[in-house]
């Protein structure tokens, strides 16, 4: 039966990134039947592992799922312990985090971090609408205020550009952002920080989160101002919306991932 998990896990991980798509992969995967009774946290060789009646949890690539904190690893524990009648890896956004972590980015981090700074060159919030106006005015007073913040904490200053052909950003502006994206060492707090930037579309917005100056709740909204004005206008799609909720879900994990390695 733990081979079956491995498989579904493996299967949900590997095949894309986006989470909405990775889900419909697994839903189309026969789910692996709860085989244990509970999961709990222990101690290992100055880590923290997840073990489920006693034995350890591999990841994908048969790895000790060995986290840096107890507060990350009861985080997947938690997840463990949800599972009901089946597991469900869909339903388990930080115990997938934690996968990549280990299997991917500890390997390599810096492609990571420069994938990031990617999304920092093109950022979502330097992007403005030309119009309607009550529009301009909302990404104006909600999005100003972070690109404020951004170079006056970050020395980061942003050009900001109207529709969707694409601005250069200065040369120093990203040099800054790099140079606090290497402050970020931790594999897990790394796939964290990606997920948040790559969820959202803004690097400065996960570097908002990480530096605690708005909350993973404002984030979430400042990302989908120009989806909720849309709404606003023409109704809501349902849709849409399950598959923003199914995002979300992995943005919160990723924030209490990188709270949980950050702060113990």
């Amino acid at each position: 039966m733990r081979d079956e998990l491995f498989k579904i896990d493996a299967g949900a991980e590997l095949s894309h990134e986006d989470p909405v798509r990775r889900a419909q992969i697994a839903s189309k995967l026969p789910l692996p039947k709860r085989f244990y009774t509970t999961a709990a946290v222990a101690e290992r060789d100055g880590t923290y592992v997840v073990e489920l009646d006693g034995r350890g949890v591999k990841t994908p690539a048969r790895q000790i799922l060995a986290l840096p904190t107890h507060a990350a690893a009861a985080l997947i524990a938690d997840e463990f312990s949800a599972q009901e009648k089946e597991i469900d890896p869909a339903r388990m956004p930080a115990t997938r985090l934690a996968n990549t972590a280990i299997d991917g980015i500890a390997h390599d981090p810096q492609a990571v971090l420069e994938d990031i700074l990617r999304f920092a060159s093109s950022d979502m919030l330097c992007y403005r609408a030309d119009a309607p106006e009550r529009l301009v005015q909302r990404q104006t007073e909600l999005w100003d205020p972070l690109i404020d913040w951004a170079a006056r904490t970050l020395g980061a200053r942003f050009v900001l550009a109207e529709g969707v052909m694409h601005v250069e950003q200065p040369r120093e502006t990203l040099g800054a952002i790099n140079a606090h994206l290497s402050s970020f060492s931790d594999p897990f707090a790394i796939a964290a920080l990606h997920t948040m930037t790559t969820l959202t579309g803004s690097a400065i917005l996960a570097l908002a989160v990480a530096r605690g100056e708005v909350t993973s709740e404002e984030a979430w909204k400042l990302a989908h101002l120009d989806e909720d004005w849309t709404a606003e206008q023409w109704g809501e799609d349902a849709e849409a919306m399950a598959r923003r909720a199914n995002r979300q879900l992995e943005m919160t994990a990723a924030v209490k991932m990188l709270q949980a390695v950050s702060h113990e």
